[in-house]
């Protein structure tokens, strides 16, 4: 069963990005607003619960940044190279449902977490396939899972880098924003994705995350304005007791 919770957050989100050639990714014009986000989670590490968020007032419009192209730097010793290729393959994946959901990505698994699943996925297909001979994911035991919902890629497959400003400053594509909202019906996880090129004075870094309605667009924003515009509940910064910390993928931590 479930059920429909209430939860706020301001995210401005600037004109999302869409995928340009050579890999790069340019700016495609988008009315700007305020995005609401809907959370998922479990309290039990399986079961799937959504909450609603909306938003009273609107913060400043932020001009949007420059075209990004995360991660463009030169692939050189063979395991680098997979590393970058993994990263920019998550960019472009994420980036794209922005623009419009691919149809492979089922729409039983378009919440934040199913997000992550579906950009990683698609990245080792096309660069590392052999590596999906197993599962990618790790279930709430650590066996082997094609799934993982938010809590659980937390727990199990995901590691803590920190929570603070340094650690955000250092983070990388495809890591991940984690927040826990206590709700009276147990806790509520929300997850973001950072996209952050490599060349970091070509743009900002900036979050991806599907809000989890059914039928709702994924979002992006700049992950700065998220830091200093959203409501604290909401703000990847130290003193939001809700903010779990910015994470890694286990298998990219070397």
């Amino acid at each position: 069963m479930r059920r429909v919770l209430p939860v706020l957050l301001l995210l401005h989100a600037s004109a999302p990005l869409s995928s340009g050639a050579a890999g790069g990714l340019t700016s495609a014009p988008s009315a700007s607003g305020t995005a609401g986000v809907w959370a998922h989670a479990s309290a039990s590490g399986e079961a799937r619960v959504r909450t609603n968020a909306s938003a009273s007032t609107a913060p400043p419009p932020v001009p949007a940044p420059a075209a990004a192209r995360p991660d463009d730097a030169e692939p050189s010793p063979a395991s680098e190279a997979r590393d970058v290729l993994l990263r920019r393959i998550v960019a472009r994946v994420a980036l794209a449902q922005v623009r419009e959901q691919d149809a492979a990505w089922h729409p039983d698994q378009r919440d934040c977490a199913g997000l992550i699943r579906f950009a990683f996925r698609s990245a080792y297909k096309q660069v590392a396939p052999e590596r999906l001979s197993t599962p990618l994911w790790r279930d709430g035991r650590g066996r082997p899972s094609d799934f993982a919902d938010a809590e659980v890629l937390l727990q199990r497959n995901f590691q803590l880098l920190g929570r603070d400003d340094a650690t955000r400053e250092s983070l990388r594509t495809g890591d991940v924003l984690a927040f826990r909202q206590e709700q009276d019906a147990g806790p509520i996880f929300h997850l973001m994705l950072v996209v952050r090129p490599e060349d970091r004075a070509h743009a900002p870094a900036r979050v991806v995350y599907h809000p989890g309605e059914k039928g709702a667009a994924v979002r992006t924003g700049v992950l700065q304005n998220l830091a200093t515009e959203a409501p604290l509940e909401w703000r990847p910064v130290p003193r939001n007791a809700s903010f779990l910390g910015f994470f890694r993928f286990k298998e990219w931590m070397s």
